[in-house]
C-alpha cells in the first residue's frame, strides 16, 4: 500500500528542452530558373507619411483643425528588404534539428512526479507513437507556412528538403494550411524520418530550402526586431545576419508547431501554434481556457497525478506542448 507521502505531487520545478531545434532562416535573391543566389540585403528608407491614425473627435470633426493637422509631416526612417530589380523569387534556407527522449524531462525536482510522468509518456508512445504529429510537423515543411508574409500572392512555391542521402520536393500549393489530411501519401517518407527523429532511433537534421516566385524587385519580408529604444529615430529595424535578411528561429519555430486543430475554437480560427493556454497574439484570445478544462496544465494534472487520460486528439495535443519544451513547474500562490 503507497504511504501518503508517496502521493504525486505536481513538481514545483519542471523543464522540458525543445525537441525541434531550428536555425534561423537566410534570405536570398535570383531568378526561378537561375542557379545564382545573392544575398537579400537591409536597406535604410526615409519617407514623408501622411497621418492616419484615429484623431480626437475635436479635432476630427472641425475642418479647420483638421486641415491643420494632416499637413503636419509623418516622418518615418524604416528598414526595408526586397529583390533586386533582376531576381524574380526568393530563397530562404534553414536547418532543422529533430531530437528524441522525451520521456525524460531536463529538469525536475521531484523524484515521484517525474516517473508517474514518464510512465504516462511511454505508455502515449507504445500506444500511438509520435505517427500523428511528425505528418503534422512534415505537412508545414511541405506547405511553406514557415515563410509566413513571404508565402502570400506567390505566383510558385517550391520546397525542397533534404536529409542525408534523402530528398524530398514539394509544391506548397499542394497541402493546406487549415487541415492536415492524413490521405498524401507524399509527405510520408519526410514524416517517417521525424518520427525516426522523436522517437530517438537516431539523430535527425533536415536542411529545408524554399524558393518563392514573388516578382521582379518585389519587397520580401524578414523578421521585425523589436524597438526597446524609445528614444529612437528609426521606427522598424528588420533582422539580418551577417548583412543578410534573415528570419528569427523562433518564428520559423512557431510556424512549424502550429498544428492545434484540436481546439474549441478551430472552425473560426483553423490550426494554431501549439500553446499551453492556445494563444493566438494577433487576435488577442486564448483558445484553451482553464474553466472549459482544455488547456494544458490541467489535461497533464488529470492525466500524471488523476490517472486520468484525456481522449486521444488532447493526448496529441498534451504531447506536442512537451515536444515544443518550455517551464512547466507549479507556481507558488
Amino acid at each position: 500500500m503507497a504511504k501518503a507521502s508517496d502521493a504525486v505531487k505536481t513538481a514545483s520545478v519542471l523543464a522540458f528542452e525543445r525537441k525541434l531545434a531550428t536555425s534561423d532562416a537566410m534570405m536570398y535573391a535570383g531568378c526561378w530558373q537561375g542557379e545564382q543566389w545573392q544575398p537579400v540585403v537591409i536597406k535604410e528608407k526615409a519617407v514623408r507619411g501622411t497621418i492616419s491614425n484615429r484623431l480626437k473627435n475635436a479635432i476630427a470633426c472641425d475642418p479647420v483643425k483638421l486641415d491643420a493637422e494632416i499637413q503636419k509631416p509623418n516622418l518615418q526612417r524604416v528598414d526595408t528588404a526586397a529583390l533586386r530589380a533582376d531576381a524574380d523569387t526568393l530563397k530562404v534556407n534553414f536547418t532543422l534539428r529533430v531530437l528524441g527522449n522525451l520521456c525524460t524531462p531536463s529538469v525536475c525536482n521531484d523524484r515521484i512526479y517525474q516517473q508517474a510522468l514518464e510512465r504516462v509518456i511511454a505508455g502515449y508512445i507504445d500506444e500511438h507513437g509520435f505517427c500523428e504529429l511528425a505528418r503534422r510537423y512534415a505537412c508545414n515543411l511541405a506547405n511553406g507556412r514557415f515563410l509566413w508574409r513571404n508565402r502570400v500572392g506567390a505566383e510558385q512555391i517550391r520546397i525542397c528538403v533534404t536529409c542525408g542521402r534523402n530528398s524530398w520536393a514539394f509544391n506548397a500549393y499542394d497541402y493546406s494550411l487549415r487541415e492536415f489530411s492524413s490521405g498524401n501519401a507524399g509527405l510520408a517518407p519526410l514524416a517517417q524520418e521525424i518520427e525516426k527523429g522523436l522517437s530517438g532511433k537516431h539523430a535527425v537534421l533536415l536542411q529545408v530550402e524554399a524558393q518563392v516566385l514573388m516578382g521582379a524587385g518585389q519587397e520580401v519580408f524578414p523578421s521585425q526586431e523589436l524597438v526597446l529604444d524609445a528614444n529612437s529615430s528609426k521606427s522598424r529595424f528588420l533582422y539580418q545576419v551577417d548583412n543578410v535578411a534573415a528570419m528569427h528561429a523562433q518564428k520559423i519555430g512557431n510556424a512549424l508547431r502550429t498544428i492545434d486543430t484540436w481546439h474549441p475554437k478551430v472552425a473560426e480560427l483553423g490550426a494554431i501554434a501549439i500553446e499551453p493556454y492556445g494563444a493566438v497574439t494577433s487576435r488577442g484570445v486564448a483558445c484553451r481556457q482553464p474553466k472549459e478544462k482544455l488547456d494544458f496544465y490541467t489535461l497533464l494534472d488529470d492525466w500524471v497525478i488523476k490517472g486520468k487520460a484525456p481522449d486521444v486528439a488532447q493526448q496529441h495535443y498534451v504531447m506536442a506542448v512537451l515536444i515544443r519544451g518550455g517551464v512547466f513547474g507549479e507556481k507558488g500562490e
